[in-house]
């Protein structure tokens, strides 16, 4: 066990070694990359004087020893071109730039070795390296890149072509002896598409050119197409805007026949349009027959018909002319005896026409109804209200209910229906109209039986009271017909209530 315990120890000893010792080369060369203080990128144009610095940030503990600066060309080996020790003078060693390299500022200073190189050319872009040797870190060391800029001279043109079936360049883009090399791009509706080409040019320059190749046809003449150059010394794209160059035979179009050539007619006109590649030449007019006839005028490419004959009816041919050829086009007029009768309106028109005033309708009522809407809305707001509530409904429930009590001669039956026909939903609210009502309903309840000798349950008599009613003789019925309960039901005073008195069971 306790050999088993050492030899884990050992390896954990050896594992924590191996991982300082990584770390530490790892800060070794973050520090050492962060201490020597360089432009990462300088830029500038031929003659010119750059300046390139170096610092070393932070030389404590640590003796500089010497400084030097090397040239890295991008194809070619380092030379040694600046070389400073705080022993003896500057050192500047045979390299392109000898002569056009000197520290700064004067005495140098091992902190800060800054370097200026005047009157620089194309060939001096490259890398530049701030190296130190110190002690006991050793070499440490910061990289700046010199980049050589050139402003190129920009040309674009197209190039004439004859339409064709073969791809050939219609357009040349050049940027030339520029640094960096230019971008060219193309914009345009043609069919077509680009070629880029580089060429090194003079001092480390180059020279870009692109050409825009397709299969021109006539369709193409005068069509845009632009050069578009981006430079990094360009504040913008430099755009060259031209129209294509296309030679093709003349293109013929007869025109003015509407078909409508009668007897008689006359001033009846026939246009021969003709474009080309170069400009037609020559437009001729003639005819099938050979003859022309004699009620024809032509003028320039206008063929007149004066008056329409039988000797109009023949085939017209117009020919144009120019350097890449000849073109013709043909119409052969029909003539009629009598006119064509005038075309009216098309049923479309007259169908969008009514559907326009049907919208045009309907727009106009919905805003109407809209209106009177809103105005109903308000007057129903604002002013009183415009319905009458109806009159209450009479009722005949309690003479209904003693009659069907009269017929069944239920004692409780007809106690309940009275109790219940008290209790009326609706109050009699006409008084003028209850002299009626009160003789329709109290009369008729004459015969109910509550007299019935049988029957020795009897209601209370109501009382009477002022001159309220005064008996049947007003109704043209005998009080003998009427039995003592009829007599006492009657009189019932207006304004007293109509709920009947307690029943004593």
């Amino acid at each position: 066990m306790a050999r088993h315990d050492a030899r884990n120890w050992h390896q954990c000893t050896k594992m924590i070694g191996l991982l300082c010792l990584v770390a530490s080369i790892l800060i070794h060369h973050g520090v050492s990359g962060q201490r020597v203080k360089v432009e990462p990128e300088v830029s500038s144009y031929p003659g010119q004087t750059v300046n390139l610095r170096c610092a070393f940030t932070d030389s404590t503990g640590i003796q500089l020893t010497m400084v030097t600066w090397i040239y890295e060309p991008k194809d070619g080996e380092r030379i040694n071109i600046a070389v400073l020790h705080p022993s003896y003078n500057p050192n500047y060693p045979d390299s392109p730039v000898k002569g056009r390299v000197a520290f700064t500022p004067s005495p140098p200073n091992l902190n800060s070795p800054s370097i200026q190189i005047s009157n620089v050319t194309m060939t001096d872009e490259g890398k530049y390296i701030c190296e130190y040797a110190t002690y006991p870190s050793g070499n440490e060391q910061g990289i700046t890149y010199l980049v050589m800029l050139a402003k190129p001279q920009n040309t674009a043109s197209t190039l004439t072509v004859e339409a064709g079936t073969k791809q050939v360049a219609v357009a040349r883009c050049q940027s030339a002896d520029g640094r960096p090399a230019s971008q060219i791009t193309w914009m345009t509706t043609a069919n077509g598409n680009a070629t880029t080409t580089s060429k090194a040019g003079s001092g480390n320059t180059v020279t870009v050119t692109s050409e825009y190749i397709m299969v021109p046809t006539a369709e193409d003449n005068g069509k845009d197409i632009s050069c578009v150059v981006n430079h990094r010394t360009q504040v913008k794209p430099e755009i060259f805007s031209m129209k294509l160059e296309v030679l093709h035979a003349p293109q013929v179009t007869i025109v003015g026949y509407d078909d409508n050539w009668y007897i008689g007619r006359s001033n009846a006109v026939l246009t021969c349009q003709a474009s080309g590649n170069p400009i037609p030449v020559s437009v001729t007019w003639k005819t099938m027959s050979g003859d022309m006839p004699e009620t024809v005028q032509i003028t320039g490419n206008e063929l007149k018909i004066l008056k329409v004959d039988d000797a109009v009816n023949t085939t017209f041919v117009c020919e144009a002319t120019n350097q890449m050829g000849t073109s013709r086009d043909q119409v052969t007029p029909f003539v009629r005896v009598t006119p064509l009768p005038p075309k009216g309106p098309s049923a479309g028109s007259i169908v969008g026409g009514i559907i326009g005033v049907l919208i045009f309708l309907a727009i106009i009522g919905t805003i109407i109804a809209l209106y009177r809407k809103c105005a109903n809305k308000k007057l129903s707001r604002d002013g009183p209200p415009k319905y009458k509530p109806p009159p209450p409904d009479k009722t005949n429930s309690s003479a209904s209910r003693v009659n069907i009590d009269h017929v069944s001669g239920g004692t409780e039956t007809l106690l309940q229906n009275q109790y219940y026909s008290t209790q009326s939903a609706e109050p009699v609210t006409d008084l003028d109209a209850f002299d009626d009502y009160e003789k329709e309903h109290y009369f008729s309840a004459a015969s109910s039986g509550w007299d019935d000798p049988e029957n020795n349950e009897a209601l209370p008599p109501y009382m009477q009271t002022g001159n309220d009613y005064q008996g049947p003789d007003e109704h043209n019925v005998d009080s003998e017909d009427l039995g003592p309960a009829d007599q006492q039901g009657t009189n019932v005073h207006r304004g007293d209530s109509f709920m009947s008195p307690p029943v004593f069971v």
